[in-house]
């Protein structure tokens, strides 16, 4: 597997706002994330020659950020917080709905590709809590009901 063309622009671009190539490995990862949805293990290689550096270094920085994924999420990746703010206002509650109503556990993705479900630590916004976060897009002081509504209308609109 090779970066694409498009993938390498952006690396490029990347590279071009910071003093060192390696700079921008959250960037390049950013974007290989969002359009592939995952980051495929072959890339590594690539990555490394392009930033100047070594794959383990890649490797360890995918593996250690939640944002990251060696495995194909679903085209809308549903993070829910269960830390103490979380919990306390209903994050435990949200994921365990969640869960039931997609069919899927923890860091799985539904068959059809559609929905992924991962259980957070932290999403930095304990004064809104609970949180959930959809790709981008982050609901706060939301309940179960409420992000099932959410979910309702992401199926409907596909």
């Amino acid at each position: 597997m090779k970066l694409t063309e498009e993938e390498i622009r952006v690396v490029e671009e990347a590279i071009k706002n910071y003093p060192e190539k390696k700079a921008a490995i959250m960037d390049s990862l950013r974007y290989i994330q969002k359009t592939r949805r995952h980051i495929p293990k072959d890339l590594l290689p690539e990555l490394s020659e392009m930033l100047e550096v070594p794959e383990k270094d890649i490797f360890g920085i995918v593996s250690f950020y939640t944002m990251y994924s060696w495995d194909i999420r679903g085209k809308y990746h549903v993070q829910i917080c269960t830390n103490v703010s979380c919990k306390l206002n209903g994050g435990c509650e949200n994921f365990k709905a969640i869960s039931e109503y997609l069919s899927i556990g923890h860091n799985e993705t539904d068959a059809d590709g559609f929905f992924s479900l991962e259980e957070v630590e932290c999403m930095g916004a304990c004064g809104d809590a609970p949180m959930i976060a959809i790709n981008d897009e982050y609901y706060n002081k939301i309940d179960k009901n409420g992000i099932i509504e959410v979910l309702k209308d992401l199926k409907a609109k596909a």
